[in-house]
């Protein structure tokens, strides 16, 4: 084989996996592009959290138009819980459904026997709407807690010590008819 016909096939072959190479750059930045703006997508919804002593945080949420009263964040918290005197109002307008009991251990350590609703709709910050959200009832006036019944629907979340705020995923932007309006802190019980 002539030394001209071989250096023709080497520098052709260099080319084409030139070209490869930039078929693939092309191809991993087009992913790359693309993966991003479906990151962007998920993470589309801020809402801000109130910190109160102690580290909590709180966010005003809205239960099937009820009205709004602050639920304090626990992502320790495997169910949102509601009180009792809430479970009240949503039952006068039939808007909770029973799903269970549930032995669960309180952070204490105590273990307690709670019953659990369904709620078809729970707003968050008038910002974030989740349907059928399971919620644990707590006895009395309690505080209330955003906790991962819920908050595993609108995964996946960041909560943001600075600035506290929960952003969250796979909301529907729904605001409430009315401004949200915070319940004043003497009707919530921080037992």
């Amino acid at each position: 084989m002539p030394v001209q016909q071989l250096h023709t096939q080497q520098v052709t072959g260099i080319i084409n996996k030139a070209i490869l190479m930039i078929q693939n750059l092309i191809l991993s930045s087009l992913l790359l592009i693309l993966s991003t703006n479906g990151l962007a997508a998920e993470f589309n919804t801020s809402v801000p959290m109130k910190e109160k002593n102690a580290s909590t945080f709180y966010v005003p949420t809205e239960i099937n138009g009820l009205g709004t009263a602050e639920f304090m964040v626990d992502t320790g918290s495997g169910y949102t819980t509601i009180n009792e005197q809430t479970l009240a109002s949503l039952q006068l307008s039939d808007s909770a459904t029973y799903i269970k009991d549930l032995q669960g251990i309180l952070a204490n350590g105590q273990r307690m026997i709670v019953p659990v609703y369904r709620i078809s709709n729970l707003n968050i910050g008038g910002q974030c709407n989740i349907l059928d959200v399971d919620v644990a009832v707590f006895p009395g006036k309690t505080r209330q807690i955003l906790g991962l019944s819920t908050l595993k629907k609108a995964a996946p979340f960041i909560f943001s010590m600075n600035p506290p705020q929960l952003i969250l995923s796979h909301c529907s932007e729904q605001s409430t008819e009315e401004n949200i309006a915070q319940l004043p802190l003497s009707t919530l019980s921080t037992n």
